[in-house]
């Protein structure tokens, strides 16, 4: 059944006129009978009656139209959802996160995103970086944000909002209430550390920092998550560097105090694959450009 008869049928049923019908779809009136007969022949019903006065519709005909209209809006909706997931308007996406990186910027592109394409559902998926790569890599995420400063060259990223690294100590430490230290005047402390296996990146990033200062860190604990270093550091468990950013978390019973000397860089970037590249993710990542050139 030819969609442009019922549009056809459609507007003869609702001006009862084939003048005037003709003239509303922009054709003559010819080609609207012989499409209503077509119809109808297709259908084996009668569903209008006509005679050189007047049209009018047949019982059968009364009930083909409430069926038609419902056709051509639903045939409307499917190409409006069409054309809104063509423009990156409509979808899912699955969004690999570090714990950290919810205390920078991720909230603020998520919610403008969500603002900006309510018709998207995104999913935030908490992961390490080394999980986030190997699942982009495997088209199993769309994007994701991890704490790194560079990718494999299969991956593609936008580096996020600049953060420093700092000293994190039990807040009846010594030296909690100073404004800066020295990392080397911490040499005999022990330290929690990030585990190297779980995000290579930022073990190596903060044992540079080390090696910069000129001391070999006694590690005492490893953990998973920044945030499980800065629990374990409130816990009087050791000390640590981490990313300035954590002290958004307000973890009870630390203290966060500045690296003496040169500002040290905790790089973090958010990455996704570009052999997948949905409209959906490319609205994704346009937002994103938005929120962090503003910063």
């Amino acid at each position: 059944m030819k969609l442009h008869f019922l549009r056809y049928f459609v507007v003869l049923a609702e001006e009862l006129h084939y003048g005037r019908a003709a003239s509303k779809l922009a054709m003559t009136q010819p080609p609207l009978s012989s499409a209503i007969k077509s119809l109808e022949e297709e259908l084996d019903v009668q569903l209008l009656i006509r005679d050189s006065k007047h049209v009018e519709l047949t019982q059968a005909g009364e009930a083909f139209l409430e069926e038609a209209r419902q056709i051509l809006e639903q045939v409307a909706r499917a190409s409006n959802v069409a054309k809104i997931v063509a423009r990156g308007m409509r979808g899912r996406l699955e969004i690999g996160v570090t714990g950290s990186l919810i205390y920078r910027e991720v909230p603020d592109i998520v919610r403008r995103f969500n603002a900006e394409m309510p018709d998207v559902d995104v999913v935030l998926r908490e992961m390490s970086s080394a999980d986030q790569v190997n699942e982009l890599l495997r088209g199993q995420i769309h994007t994701g944000f991890v704490n790194a400063s560079t990718v494999p060259p299969q991956l593609a990223s936008l580096p996020m909002g600049e953060d420093e690294f700092v000293i994190c100590l039990p807040e009846d430490h010594a030296k909690a209430q100073r404004d800066s230290i020295e990392l080397k005047q911490l040499a005999h402390e022990r330290f929690v550390m990030f585990s190297r296996d779980v995000a290579p990146a930022n073990y190596d990033n903060v044992i540079a920092i080390f090696s910069r200062a000129g001391i070999h860190p006694k590690i005492a604990h490893a953990a998973r998550q920044w945030l499980t270093i800065v629990a374990m550091v409130a816990k009087g468990l050791g000390v640590s560097v981490v990313p300035s950013t954590l002290a958004r978390s307000r973890v009870y019973g630390v203290k966060f105090v500045k690296i003496r000397g040169d500002k040290v860089l905790a790089p973090a970037i958010l990455i996704w694959n570009p052999t997948y590249y949905p409209p959906t993710l490319r609205s994704f990542i346009e937002c994103s450009e938005r929120i962090l050139n503003r910063k």
